[in-house]
């Protein structure tokens, strides 16, 4: 089926000359690479249409995977063929002009609760959706086109999606895919010295919160970030969100969250795990992903603790049930 639906996507491009991408909001590594990847790709193969990218935000610790700056106008969308990228719902899109276009495509990879589009190819078994993008073009070496530019933003997007291929979500397939990226002459030295380097401020600011984190009788690991906290230090809302990892290390404690104050009012929550799947405990709080994997939002205190409280029960519950991880 998948690949009816590969050919169906291909017949869209070839169709169209001008094809818009766009993303998800907040956009992390898959969402950037698979944008600039698929992006790269389409100028390679069709250097007669017009490749453009419409989206409202950016992610700095990214740009050294290159510029995004071009824009649409609202008269580009006239006949035109959105495809959408690693968005699982329209409220999460990036920008509201993806309506206008003459077709819009999903690619996705997370769980298909909110089908939107003429077109929808989602696999939430994958890694990530750059595997996807990928593996469209590996399909169809003859017309779609890679190079070192287009593998080193596909093979971004699969090694921050994938923990570095440690996610439960990686399969045999996902580790060929990759190896056919390297093919093109992907620098991961420099590649990962990117993603993975930190600036002398931000180190300070994680050995901070490592005096922060706090546990819940189950073991739920958690830190709140507030905006004075975070402003004072200089660190940005992104920095601050990506620390959600400073916790993943602590024995018996299987989940693990960060709370982080925006300039609204809300309260942006990063979830991860082990073992245990938090995606409905996300949901559950406006938010969604993967199945270790997610983001949320709070709106208050009250809130706050309502979903430290049920993080903690569903982790109470989980080592009720399995004895033997522990």
């Amino acid at each position: 089926m998948s690949g009816d639906v590969r050919e169906r996507i291909l017949d869209s491009i070839a169709g169209h000359r001008t094809v818009i991408i766009s993303r998800h909001t907040r956009p992390d590594g898959d969402a950037v690479g698979s944008t600039l990847g698929l992006a790269a790709a389409l100028r390679l193969s069709f250097p007669d249409k017009r490749i453009l990218l419409d989206n409202a935000d950016r992610a700095d610790y990214l740009a050294f995977l290159g510029d995004e700056t071009s824009s649409p106008s609202d008269g580009d969308y006239s006949g035109a063929l959105v495809i959408v990228l690693d968005t699982a719902t329209e409220a999460r899109i990036s920008g509201d002009r993806f309506r206008r276009g003459d077709m819009l495509v999903k690619i996705d990879h997370h769980p298909n609760l909110e089908p939107y589009g003429d077109i929808n190819w989602v696999e939430d078994g994958r890694s990530s959706t750059c595997e996807m993008i990928a593996d469209l073009c590996l399909s169809f070496p003859g017309v779609l086109k890679l190079d070192r530019r287009a593998a080193s933003c596909l093979y971004t997007g699969m090694v921050t999606d994938s923990g570095r291929f440690r996610y439960r979500e990686v399969s045999p397939g996902t580790l060929r895919t990759a190896a056919a990226l390297l093919e093109f002459g992907v620098d991961t030295e420099r590649l990962f010295a990117e993603l993975y380097s930190e600036s002398f401020q931000v180190l300070r600011f994680r050995a901070e919160l490592t005096r922060r984190i706090r546990l819940t009788p189950a073991g739920v690991a958690w830190i709140k970030i507030t905006s004075a906290f975070r402003e004072k230090r200089g660190i940005s809302l992104e920095e601050a969100s990506n620390t959600v990892g400073i916790m993943d290390a602590i024995r018996g404690s299987l989940i693990w969250l960060v709370f982080v104050e925006n300039g609204d009012g809300s309260i942006r929550v990063r979830l991860r795990s082990r073992f245990v799947e938090v995606e409905r405990l996300a949901a559950a709080y406006g938010g969604g992903g993967h199945a270790c994997a997610c983001g949320a939002t709070v709106h208050s205190v009250g809130e706050q603790k309502a979903l430290l409280a049920d993080a903690d029960a569903l982790l109470a519950g989980f080592k009720k049930e399995h004895p033997e991880l522990f």
